[in-house]
């Protein structure tokens, strides 16, 4: 029974350690941060299909890119596109500053759920690119993240949030919200921004940051 009590004791002490260190997570989530070594910051970027990677492009090309360097791209598994147009921009990044060497990577990500698929289905999947986004965030270790609503930023995020919890890195995470949203967020931003996950949480409409006071507006950037 003592053995028991001490268990019981050790196990809610663990807990509220982990408690207090969400909290204090939480508290400094959104207030500036200096780069103090003035070191360039590694970044990762999360792209999805169509108009998301479109958007991120746009933002990307008004990036001060020597300070977000190296540049971690990643898109799911299924879109065979996004990297392709993240190459194009990196190679037009050579081309305008006669950069040398690589000073970013490409990945590609297991999607949580396809279009159509079942729910029952999907819960194995979701397991999995769970999994594989911990693998990844691991060895990358962004101290940046930077996404604007694919679905698959929100495993990425959620692991990110807890290594700075656990103390093994803080990465500052950027959310801007697609310029397709213009009354309401949509799941991932509602997620993030819910969850006080994000850092800085952007959007493009004046009504939104209205309705959603945390977010901070910034124009349309299309």
């Amino acid at each position: 029974m003592e053995q028991i009590n001490q268990s019981c004791f050790y196990l809610m002490s663990f807990l509220a350690i982990i408690a207090i260190r969400a909290l204090y997570v939480l508290y400094l989530t959104g207030k500036p941060r200096r780069n103090k070594s003035q070191q360039p910051l590694s970044t990762l970027i999360v792209l999805g299909s169509g108009g998301h990677t479109a958007e991120m492009m746009n933002l990307l090309s008004v990036l001060q890119t020597d300070s977000f360097t190296p540049r971690f791209y990643i898109a799911a598994a299924t879109d065979n596109m996004s990297l392709q147009k993240a190459r194009v921009f990196e190679d037009s990044l050579v081309d305008k500053k006669g950069v040398k060497g690589v000073s970013a990577q490409f990945t590609q990500i297991y999607r949580s759920r396809e279009v159509g698929q079942s729910y029952v289905t999907s819960v194995w999947t979701t397991l999995l690119a769970t999994a594989h986004a911990l693998w990844l965030m691991i060895r990358i270790r962004p101290q940046v993240v930077i996404c604007n609503g694919p679905g698959t930023c929100i495993p990425l995020c959620m692991i990110a949030f807890l290594l700075k919890i656990m103390g093994i890195r803080w990465s500052s995470i950027f959310y801007v919200e697609s310029i397709a949203r213009v009354r309401r967020l949509s799941l991932s931003g509602l997620l993030l921004y819910k969850l006080h996950m994000a850092d800085q949480f952007f959007v493009q409409w004046p009504q939104l940051q209205r309705k959603y006071t945390r977010a901070h507006y910034v124009g349309c950037l299309m």
